[in-house]
């Protein structure tokens, strides 16, 4: 792995999302749109983080290896923040989904709590750059007890989202590298682009094995796509190749 200066993270601003499970990621991760909604204000100081379960390494051998081979355990993770809001909305996502409305305005607590299900985006912007987490499905409910500790700081409310596996999915939550979601395909130009619009540039050459070209048939003279060191490289009709093509 090459160094990359710009691939690190300093979070200057965020925001969390929920939307209809399913919903799938925004275009525009800076600017979602309906049905994404923002969940409210958060935490300055308890920004984000991921706990787990699970996880254990079992060590499998033979009469002749006794280390041959190692298996892990499920592992459930749980994304933490803290929401700084306190109304309906937010109320019910801490206190459970189920939470009724009383007759006064007051939000009852439930006895037996239901965590809100829905689809989950947590975007960090760092000035130019941004960084998010995207899960289809998730549930979201209390992560650690309520303390409203001193009458100088906000008030939070803890709250713990678990990632869970959507429709045939073999995964359960999805993380872009930095600056957005990485390029799938390529096409022809002088120079071409990349898609889909917004993806983050192949660093060089060697990145661009991923990547599907469009057209499949070789690139005709001067075309090329122009990597992220500078370079140019172009389809050569059965591998990607440094370059224009001639």
């Amino acid at each position: 792995m090459a160094l990359n200066d710009n691939s690190t993270l300093v979070v200057g601003s965020g925001n969390y999302l929920t939307a209809p499970v399913g919903t799938a990621m925004p275009d525009d991760l800076l600017v979602p749109v309906s049905p994404w909604q923002n969940v409210g204000h958060t935490s300055l100081e308890d920004v984000f983080g991921i706990t787990s379960e699970g996880g254990e390494a079992t060590t499998i051998g033979t009469l002749q290896n006794k280390s041959l081979r190692t298996k892990y355990s499920a592992r459930v993770e749980t994304m933490t923040f803290t929401l700084q809001q306190f109304d309906t909305a937010a109320l019910r996502l801490y206190f459970g989904a189920n939470a009724p409305l009383l007759p006064d305005g007051s939000i009852g607590v439930p006895a037996d709590p239901q965590p809100t299900q829905s689809a989950f985006l947590a975007v960090f912007v760092d000035g130019e750059s941004h960084f998010a987490f995207y899960a289809p499905k998730a549930e979201i409910y209390r992560a650690d007890d309520m303390a409203i500790a001193d009458t100088e700081s906000l008030a939070g409310l803890p709250l713990g989202v678990k990632p869970m596996v959507h429709g045939n999915n073999v995964w359960t939550y999805a993380v872009t590298p930095l600056g957005g979601t990485p390029a799938t395909g390529a096409s022809a130009g002088s120079p071409g682009t990349f898609t889909p619009t917004g993806a983050v540039v192949p660093a060089d050459l060697a990145a661009l094995r991923s990547v599907i070209a469009a057209p499949t048939a070789k690139w005709t003279t001067g075309q090329h796509v122009v990597l992220g060191d500078a370079s140019k490289a172009h389809w050569n009709g059965s591998a990607w190749a440094a370059g224009t093509a001639a």
